[in-house]
């Protein structure tokens, strides 16, 4: 009988313990909004019977995840009292439209939302818990109800300096959707390589993704990698990837730079530039190069051409334009810029790129979409050092456009969302992941808050998230790009994900361990930041 006692003692004793660790630890990334510890644990079966109600999309990647990474299977029933795992669509489960509860209790695993995405949200935290486990089937009572902080979370690839291909893109697709970010950037195109195929204009591709060799060693540098470069996607290529990133409920948005950073298709199509002359692909990396000729109706009809194969590629409600760095020399150096300029009265040939960005928005609005650009777009001077022509612009920017914010003093963010304007915070200084550990070590990363503190209350709503970008101009390998993305991609999810009530650094670096020890086990090798050590 004593024996007995002591047993159950030492047993109840090993539970409180796991409670109040759980209780300090919670193992997800990113934080929940909120978690309720309850006493005792549920545990799941080898064989897990799963009732899904209205859910026949999100069945297929739950039973291919549960297999692959807890080593169970999933069965589905008719029957919800059947269950060990319950998920159920309610349009009155939350209030957030990606927000989810989920409930650890004695009879199962219940999760709970008001969408699918909401769902597969409840999931990817349900899956972080069961990895967490030593066995991977024994959870703590709890409650955990959770939204986003921000509907607009995303990771940007940069694709056009170096081609990285399917299989890197998907692996960082699902590493988005465990850290549960919504959007992935796919930076297509630039000067030095166009990586998207337009089966209108086959040259593209042809001429525009491939470049003869490429700078090594920084900007500026004269040392050379010694090889040619290239790569790009066919359309049935992107297909597949929009459907895997779809099946994460991951939005991809593509970027096709304009009317800046274009020699890539002006090597292709020469008359697509003011000068009209036969240039090839760039091998260095800079701010330097041609620019469309945007006031010629066939570049015009070219660009909406491009625009239209994309829409109906991706079939998205966002395309990004670029706009940014665009280099006036060219426009200033042809009489028919020049004559145009003055005929519209414009006051600087930042007004020709906002008329030209207005005609795109309206287009791309037309076909049921929004535009997307960087800053510049809303017509400031960002590059005072590189002695452009500049003055004020006597135009303005449409007030459809969502403006993704790189660049320049925090108080023009602070007005444009004043103005109205939709906005995506990705300062470089604390978002650019091509930046080292010493530039934005990993609690930087993770302080970044994409609401300035002098935004007055009633602006927030137009901060829509934010941004992390991966720009490859010196990553020309997976592996550098896995270093410089990881971990670092974990702080930017919390920071679009958790309030900032529920964010606490050193905690963050003990929920993350497990999660790098899970990404070397994808052969995802970031770099060994010392709080990690």
């Amino acid at each position: 009988m004593k024996k007995k006692t002591l047993t159950l003692l030492i047993v109840l004793i090993a539970a409180l313990c796991a409670y109040a660790q759980n209780e300090q630890n919670m193992p997800i990334i990113p934080a929940p909004q909120s978690v309720t510890y309850n006493a005792g644990t549920y545990t799941l079966n080898t064989n897990v019977v799963m009732y899904a109600k209205n859910v026949k999309n999100l069945t297929p990647y739950i039973q291919a995840e549960f297999q692959q990474k807890l080593g169970l299977k999933i069965n589905t029933v008719k029957k919800k009292d059947q269950a060990q795992l319950i998920l159920e669509l309610n349009k009155d489960a939350h209030s957030d439209a990606e927000g989810y509860k989920l409930s650890v209790t004695k009879n199962g695993i219940h999760i709970t939302a008001s969408t699918e995405p909401g769902l597969f949200y409840g999931i990817q935290s349900l899956m972080q818990l069961l990895l967490a486990s030593s066995n991977h089937k024994t959870l703590s009572n709890l409650e955990i109800t959770d939204a986003p902080r921000f509907s607009w979370r995303s990771y940007m690839l940069d694709e056009a300096r170096h081609f990285h291909g399917t299989k890197s893109v998907k692996q960082m697709l699902d590493v988005m959707a465990q850290l549960k970010m919504n959007v992935f950037h796919w930076h297509l195109v630039d000067d030095q390589g166009w990586r998207i195929e337009i089966k209108k204009y086959p040259l593209l591709t042809q001429v525009g993704s491939k470049r003869t060799d490429t700078q090594v060693g920084g900007f500026g540098s004269e040392k050379r990698a010694g090889c040619a470069h290239e790569g790009y996607y066919t359309q049935e290529e992107v297909k597949e990837i929009i459907a895997y990133a779809k099946a994460r409920h991951i939005k991809i948005v593509p970027e096709i730079e304009m009317p800046g950073h274009a020699s890539a298709s002006i090597a292709a199509y020469p008359w697509l530039g003011t000068k009209n002359e036969k240039i090839d692909v760039p091998i260095v990396f800079g701010k330097h190069y041609h620019t469309y000729n945007v006031i010629d109706p066939k570049v015009q009809d070219f660009l909406e051409d491009v625009i239209s194969e994309v829409l109906a590629l991706f079939k998205t409600d966002v395309i990004h334009i670029g706009g940014d760095e665009v280099r006036f020399n060219h426009w200033e150096e042809d009489e028919k810029m020049v004559a145009y300029k003055k005929q519209k009265n414009f006051s600087s040939f930042m007004d020709i790129q906002i008329e030209f960005t207005n005609i795109m928005s309206q287009f791309i609005q037309k076909k049921g979409a929004s535009m997307m650009g960087w800053n510049e777009i809303l017509g400031k001077n960002l590059h005072a050092s590189d002695n452009i022509q500049f003055s004020e612009t006597s135009t303005k920017i449409a007030p459809n456009v969502v403006v993704q914010f790189w660049a320049g003093d925090l108080k023009e963010l602070v007005k444009a969302a004043q103005d109205g304007y939709r906005l995506v915070n990705s300062h470089s200084g604390s978002t650019y992941l091509d930046y080292d550990y010493a530039s934005i070590p990993l609690k930087k990363a993770y302080h970044f808050d994409p609401i300035p503190k002098n935004l007055p209350q009633q602006y927030h709503q137009n901060i829509i998230g934010s941004g992390c970008q991966m720009w490859t101009e010196f990553v020309p390998t997976k592996e550098i790009l896995n270093k410089m993305t990881f971990p670092r991609i974990a702080a930017y999810a919390e920071v679009g994900w958790t309030q900032p009530a529920q964010k606490d650094f050193d905690n963050f670096v003990t929920r993350l361990r497990p999660v790098v020890g899970r990404w070397e086990a994808m052969g995802i090798n970031g770099y060994p930041c010392p709080e990690l050590q």
